[in-house]
């Protein structure tokens, strides 16, 4: 699967736990109809690839889509979702004009 779309926010690289598990966000806004802000995972070494990446500008990304279960301390099943880049990422740069008539 893959995302069009201009990126709004990225977001620092953090690290978690012993074991150093690094993740960094990047929320991409589609250009649709009705946009849509997705919040997109890059983890342990794809974070750099947003390092020369900005706001506003253009991309296409590889996309995975993660599910979960999880049951909390008193019985109650949620569901969790994440959009992660793919194993085999690319991240590039798309014109502009392209990203604004993407959807037409």
């Amino acid at each position: 699967m893959e995302v069009t779309g201009k990126i709004k926010w990225i977001d620092e690289v953090k690290t978690y736990g012993e074991s150093g598990f690094r993740k960094r966000e990047v929320v991409i806004t589609t250009q649709e109809q009705y946009p849509q802000s997705l919040l997109i995972e890059f983890i342990q070494d794809k974070c750099s690839l947003l390092d020369n990446f900005q706001l506003g500008q253009g991309v296409k990304i590889g996309i995975n889509l993660r599910g979960r279960e999880w049951v909390n301390p008193e019985g109650e099943t949620k569901y969790f979702n994440s959009i992660i880049n793919q194993k085999y990422t690319y991240l590039i740069q798309v014109p502009q004009e392209v990203v604004q008539h993407f959807y037409l």
